[in-house]
C-alpha cells in the first residue's frame, strides 16, 4: 500500500484533451498525459483493499492492479511492467480504448473518485517502450505443434501471442489487407493511431508468428484443407454483420452502415485511398442512428470531414444523468449518460427516438422521418417494451445517415458454411467451456464465440482459448 493516507490527501487527476477548436483540425491522438511524478502519487491513493474489486470483478484481464499501483508509487517501473505484462498482451491498446470497467469497480469509487488505473496503465506500458522493456520473446522450446488463427483482432492476437509463448508454430490469416481487424478499420486513428498495432506486431514477428493478409478462409484456401494442415484451429473474426434498422427508403444513396463509413476513412487517414473514395461527410446534415461507441465514433469522424450538422439519435431512453465522481451501482457498470470527446466537438444527442423511413429526391436520401417512443414494463410479462408516442412525428433533413445500432452475430461467410460448426441461438458459434466447438481441434474465441464486447473481454476469451488448445496439444 503507498501510503495509508493517500486516497484522502491526494486527489485525483484527469487527463487532459487538445482543445476542441484545434484537434478536429486532424486525426492524431490528443490526450494529454500526466508526467510520471504525478502518476507515482496517484499510485498512493490505492488502498491496498482486502479484496480488489478492480481486478477480482472489473478487469475481465485480471490484471494485478494493486500491486501495479503500489509499485509505481514506490518509483519501480519495470517491475511495474513486468505485473502488467504477466496478464495483458497488449496494454498500450486497452489502456487507449478500453472503458476501464476496473475504474468503476474500484473501491474508492463507492463514494469518491477512483484511482486513475487507466492513466496508470498507459503510462507504465509507454515507459516500457521507451525504455526498450519489451522486447521479443520467442519460446524457449518448440513442440512442433501448427496452430492456425483466424481473424487479427484482439481475440486472435492475443491468443496467437500466448500459444506461441507456449512453443507452437503460429499462423494467423486475415481477410483485409492489413492486421488488426476492427482495432485497424474500426477505431479511428485519433482514439487509436494504428503505429501503436505496428509497433506491437513488429515484436510478434520477431518471436516467430507469421501473418498472412488477403486470405479468406473457406474461399481462397479451404477449411478443409486448414485442418489437415494445422494440428489446431481457432476460429477468432469479429461479429461483424451490422444490425439494420426496418425503415422504409432504407436502400437510398446516402445511408451506410458505421463500419463502412470508419473503415474507408481510416484507410484514407493511413494513405491508402484518396479523399474521392472516402464517405465524406464534407457540407452534409449527418444523422448517426446509434447512441454507443460506434456512434460516437462517427460523430468525431464527420465532424473532422467538416460536417454542417451532426445528429446522434438512440431509440433506448437515456440513462440516468449522474455528475458525482462515485458510481451508482458500484461495484457493477453503472447505466449512466456518458458523453465522450466526440461529443464534446458538437454534437445534437437525443434518446427515445425511432427512425420510421427515410425519402429523398431521385435515389440520394433527402429526408428522415422520426417519432419519439417511451418504453413500459409489461405488467403481465415484466419485460419493457417499446410503445410510439401518439402525435411525435417528426423531420429532419439529411444528406449523410450512418446506422451504429450494433452487431448481431459474426459474418463467417464461406468459413461457417464449410466448417458447419454448430451454431447458438444468436448466430454465433457454440463452444463448450473451453472453447471448442463441435468440429474436432476447432476452436473458437471473442466475438465469434460470445457475440461483439469489450476488448478485454475479446483478449480474456483469446487467452483463454489458447490455453485450451495448449492442452488439446499436448
Amino acid at each position: 500500500m503507498g501510503s495509508d493516507r493517500g486516497f484522502l490527501e491526494i486527489d485525483r487527476i484527469e487527463k487532459t484533451y487538445e482543445p476542441a477548436e484545434s484537434r478536429i483540425k486532424h486525426y492524431r491522438e490528443f490526450t494529454g498525459r500526466p508526467d510520471d511524478s504525478e502518476l507515482e502519487a496517484q499510485g498512493a491513493r490505492c488502498m491496498d483493499c482486502g479484496i480488489p474489486y478492480c481486478h477480482a470483478l472489473g478487469c475481465p484481464l485480471a490484471n494485478l492492479i494493486p500491486e501495479w499501483n503500489d509499485l509505481i508509487f514506490k518509483g519501480k517501473w519495470r517491475s511495474a511492467y513486468e505485473r502488467l505484462a504477466a496478464t495483458s498482451a497488449f496494454p498500450e491498446i486497452t489502456a487507449r480504448i478500453c472503458p476501464a470497467p476496473c475504474e468503476k469497480s474500484c473501491t474508492m469509487s463507492i463514494n469518491s473518485n477512483p484511482v486513475a488505473i487507466k492513466d496508470i496503465e498507459l503510462a507504465i506500458i509507454e515507459r516500457a517502450f521507451r525504455e526498450v522493456w519489451v522486447i521479443p520473446e520467442p519460446p524457449e522450446h518448440e513442440t512442433g505443434k501448427r496452430v492456425a488463427v483466424i481473424g487479427s483482432g484482439p481475440a486472435g492476437l492475443s491468443a496467437a501471442s500466448s500459444l506461441r509463448r507456449n512453443g507452437h508454430s503460429v499462423i494467423v490469416f486475415e481477410k483485409s489487407d492489413k492486421i488488426g481487424g476492427l482495432l485497424r478499420y474500426g477505431i479511428p486513428e485519433f482514439k487509436l493511431e494504428k503505429n501503436i498495432i505496428d509497433r506491437r506486431l513488429d515484436i510478434m514477428k520477431a518471436e516467430g508468428i507469421r501473418f498472412e493478409t488477403s486470405v479468406t478462409i473457406g474461399e481462397d484456401i479451404s477449411a478443409d484443407y486448414l485442418r489437415r494442415s494445422f494440428d489446431a484451429v481457432l476460429i477468432a473474426v469479429g461479429a461483424g454483420k451490422p444490425r439494420d434498422i426496418p425503415a422504409g427508403g432504407r436502400g437510398l444513396d446516402g445511408i451506410h452502415f458505421a463500419m463502412e463509413y470508419l473503415t474507408l476513412s481510416n484507410k484514407y487517414c493511413l494513405n491508402q485511398i484518396s479523399y474521392d473514395e472516402i464517405i465524406s461527410a464534407r457540407n452534409k446534415n449527418v444523422l448517426v442512428i446509434g447512441g454507443g461507441d460506434t456512434g460516437s465514433d462517427c460523430v468525431g469522424t464527420a465532424i473532422r470531414q467538416g460536417a454542417k450538422s451532426v445528429r446522434q439519435y438512440e431509440i433506448l431512453p437515456k440513462p440516468m444523468d449522474w455528475p458525482e465522481a462515485s458510481n451508482p451501482s458500484w461495484p457493477d457498470w453503472p447505466n449512466i449518460l456518458r458523453t465522450s470527446s466526440s461529443h464534446e466537438e458538437g454534437c445534437e444527442r437525443d434518446w427515445g427516438i425511432m427512425t420510421s423511413f427515410f425519402s429523398g429526391m431521385g435515389v440520394q436520401v433527402q429526408k428522415a422521418y422520426l417519432s419519439r417512443v417511451e418504453w413500459i414494463q409489461n405488467s403481465f410479462s415484466g419485460k419493457t417494451e417499446m410503445k410510439e408516442i401518439p402525435n411525435s412525428e417528426f423531420e429532419i433533413d439529411v444528406d449523410l445517415v450512418l446506422i451504429a445500432a450494433g452487431f448481431v452475430h459474426i459474418d463467417g461467410g464461406e468459413l461457417i458454411k464449410s466448417l458447419n460448426p454448430d451454431m447458438d441461438s444468436r448466430g454465433n458459434i457454440k463452444t463448450s467451456a473451453d472453447g471448442s466447438t463441435s468440429i474436432p481441434g476447432v476452436f473458437a474465441a471473442g466475438d465469434a464465440a460470445a457475440g461483439s464486447s469489450l476488448v478485454v473481454r475479446a483478449m480474456n476469451s483469446g487467452e483463454a482459448a489458447a490455453e485450451s488448445i495448449d492442452e488439446y496439444l499436448k
